[in-house]
């Protein structure tokens, strides 16, 4: 019976997911980011350790998303007229999404910058 009900929790949460990427513009703005990044990370070969900031940068940013689109959700479900707290709500979630997502590019730039770097230079001395 326990296995049922993990089952089952395990499936409304992939349907979550699905329904973040399927009616969420910026969830897929994050899913295509989030595509770029990993195969960037394969073609440089990136170390264990950046792969987990990575990811772990990645899942936050995700997850986030999706704790931003169910704040919405509930607030509109609550009313559908405009009122000062339901917007700051609205607001705040959507804050703590770009204040992370800024954070991501920052680290994104720390952990490719030395890869790009090399590169480049490596790409101008070949055509020397």
């Amino acid at each position: 019976m326990r296995w049922k009900r993990f089952v089952a929790s395990v499936l409304y949460a992939l349907n979550g997911i699905r329904i973040a990427i399927c009616h969420e513009r910026n969830m897929r703005i994050h899913f295509v980011a989030t595509i770029a990044v990993i195969v960037a990370a394969a073609i440089f070969r990136v170390s264990k350790m950046e792969w987990l900031v990575l990811l772990l940068t990645i899942g936050a940013v995700m997850s986030l998303e999706i704790v931003n689109s169910a704040i919405e959700r509930t607030v509109d479900l609550v009313t559908d007229e405009y009122r000062p707290l339901a917007k700051e709500a609205k607001d705040l979630a959507a804050g703590a999404v770009l204040m992370f997502a800024f954070i991501s590019v920052i680290i994104g730039i720390s952990i490719f910058f030395p890869y790009m770097y090399v590169f480049f230079k490596n790409s101008l001395h070949f055509h020397k």
